[in-house]
């Protein structure tokens, strides 16, 4: 068995749970046209309930003390395990990710368009390639190897390095 322990690859499949939290907002409009769709936010449950149980009159904390730990905590710490730290690394650079696309989206486009078709489409578009970055990053995570999504895994290593 190449790679790291099983236990590592576990824990590091954890931390792509908070960007599938935030994914899940896009995929709303999805899943009112097929609602054995919000099976798939099972999985975000737990950290959904963390960031709401931190949230201060209607502005959510959670999150941020949630990356703020996790940087400072796991990233940071040489004593944690490279592969727990790279893949912890890689899901919050897609939650910020997400986080600005979510804020671009709703200043730009539903303050001026509101629900139609575009923005409903882009959506659509935002969710899915979200779950296929992270199931991609999942099974590589599993299968013990770096995910080498482009552009975001270099940017890792240069953190990491």
């Amino acid at each position: 068995m190449d790679g790291p322990p099983i236990w590592q690859r576990l824990l590091a499949a954890l931390a792509y749970s908070l960007p599938w939290s935030d994914a899940l907002g896009f995929g709303k409009p999805l899943m009112s046209q097929f609602p054995w769709l919000s099976l798939l936010g099972l999985p975000a449950l737990p950290m959904l309930q963390f960031e709401s149980l931190f949230s201060i009159g209607g502005f959510g904390l959670g999150g941020l003390l949630l990356f703020l730990v996790l940087y400072g905590a796991v990233v940071r710490n040489p004593q944690v395990p490279y592969a727990v730290r790279f893949n912890v690394l890689l899901a919050l650079m897609i939650d910020i990710l997400l986080i600005l696309l979510q804020l671009a989206m709703e200043i730009l486009l539903r303050q001026t368009f509101g629900n139609t078709l575009l923005v409903r489409t882009l959506d659509n578009t935002i969710f899915l390639g979200t779950v296929l970055l992270l199931a991609f990053a999942l099974v590589e995570c599993l299968r013990g190897r770096e995910p080498d999504v482009p552009t975001l895994s270099e940017a890792v290593r240069m953190q990491l390095y």
